[in-house]
């Protein structure tokens, strides 16, 4: 019996930090209890709040201008080298490696090229995640001696929401705090409401079928969504609503449990600090870093910054950010008459909003917040002589970094793959 642990990575659609262990009004309590058991990263974010991007870049270890995913894999964007995938690179080292649901590294007619030993793909199973993790439960239960893979993918948490039963009363409920407080947009978030306690209720299952089988010990365990919610201002932005992202981590042998992780951590930090667990030599040219150092107790700042990026999503709007644990510099790289509106997907809430006329006015090149003072990151601050030496300060921290990872963006525009789909900016819908 190998003495490398196990790992078993669970992934959601557009869930952000919408769990009751990250103090929203929606109760999980097997998340809670994986949290408690483990460490919950409460500055956790994307690499890119777009599905492919996103995923690519966790798995991976690099931003999508490097992998290549600079937007979803379904209209035609593709990895570079899929043998970089942390499937790949486990598989060569030892792993039993299998996929059980979604993925979107790769479209699903080529995901036979990520390496698995096993697939169960997404349209095999059910969409609502208690089944789906009642068969990853029962893999758990039949998996042969250790080390192994298993990447469990659940969807629901995407629109359109499709629950199984009837929603919260939205008179009860608490709205987004970036949107407003309307009876339409509270329906609306009722029904992510009733899925994400779907998602919980499945990772019970999961958890308790490790108990089961005395894998709790011998794995690491992760939980995380891809990017943020599916909500205006959130999915496919570069506000912290879009890239925010709930991680948790348990490693009973590896670490000590009970840790919330204050410190600016990014998904392509993933798969460095797996291999720094695992005393395996990592691949070269990653952007992430390892967080083992802070995990056992070692003081320090491991990174001082958080960047992030959106090339295409439904449409082309490149943008990057440099976010620090006060402040946000967004600097887009097309002159846009309004906000790209097929990037956010069609929901009762947009339609609201945009009955009510939002949004409106031209979209800046330039923005600039201070989190202490706006979490919700209304107030641009572009123009405020008060901030000048920070705007100074972010400008160039991203211009070095677009130098030192040669990000194409700074060449001037970034054309599709071959054949890949683009909506227009101007439309309404992706």
């Amino acid at each position: 019996m190998s003495s490398r642990p196990n790992i078993i990575l669970i992934h959601t659609h557009d869930t952000g930090r919408r769990l009751g262990c990250y103090g929203a009004p929606v109760p999980t309590p097997h998340l809670s209890r994986l949290a408690r058991e483990g460490a919950l990263f409460r500055r956790a974010f994307c690499a890119s709040p777009g599905c492919s991007a996103s995923r690519a870049s966790m798995l991976t270890g690099q931003m999508p201008h490097t992998n290549g995913v600079i937007g979803l894999v379904h209209r035609g964007f593709r990895m570079r080298d899929v043998r970089r995938h942390l499937s790949h690179l486990l598989r060569d080292a030892g792993y039993h490696t299998a996929l059980i649901g979604f993925q979107h590294e790769v479209p699903a007619d080529q995901v036979g090229t990520l390496g698995y030993d096993e697939v169960i793909p997404n349209g095999d199973l059910p969409r609502h995640s208690v089944e789906r993790c009642r068969a990853a439960a029962d893999w758990l239960s039949r998996a042969s001696n250790e080390p192994f893979f298993l990447n469990v993918g659940l969807v629901e948490t995407h629109r359109p929401f499709s629950p199984l039963e009837s929603p919260d009363d939205e008179r009860y409920v608490n709205p987004l705090p970036f949107l407003p407080d309307d009876p339409e947009v509270r329906r609306d978030v009722a029904e992510l409401h009733t899925a994400v306690r779907h998602v919980d209720d499945g990772v019970g299952l999961l958890l308790d079928a490790m108990d089961r089988r005395g894998l709790t010990d011998r794995s690491i365990a992760i939980f995380t969504t891809d990017h943020g919610v599916p909500f205006p201002r959130a999915k496919a932005t570069l506000f912290d609503a879009g890239i925010g992202v709930a991680f948790l981590m348990r490693a009973p042998r590896l670490f000590a449990g009970g840790q919330v992780v204050d410190a600016l951590f990014s998904q392509v930090d993933l798969l460095p600090t797996l291999f720094d667990f695992l005393n395996l030599p990592a691949p070269p040219d990653l952007h992430g870093l390892s967080f083992v150092p802070l995990l056992t107790g070692k003081p320090g700042v491991i990174r001082d910054q958080v960047i992030t990026q959106l090339t295409y999503h439904a449409a082309y709007d490149p943008a990057r950010a440099v976010r620090t644990a006060r402040h946000k510099y967004i600097r887009y790289f097309e002159d846009r008459p309004r906000w790209v509106l097929p990037n956010v997907d069609g929901s009762p809430t947009k339609t609201h909003l945009m009955g009510l006329g939002l949004p409106i006015g031209e979209r800046p090149r330039e923005m600039l917040f201070d989190l202490t003072a706006d979490p919700c990151e209304f107030e641009n601050l572009i123009d405020s002589p008060h901030y000048t030496d920070v705007l100074a300060d972010l400008r160039r921290r991203l211009d070095d970094w677009m130098e030192r990872t040669d990000d194409p963006i700074r060449h001037g525009p970034m054309p599709p793959h071959p054949g890949a789909k683009i909506t227009p900016h101007d439309a309404i819908n992706p």
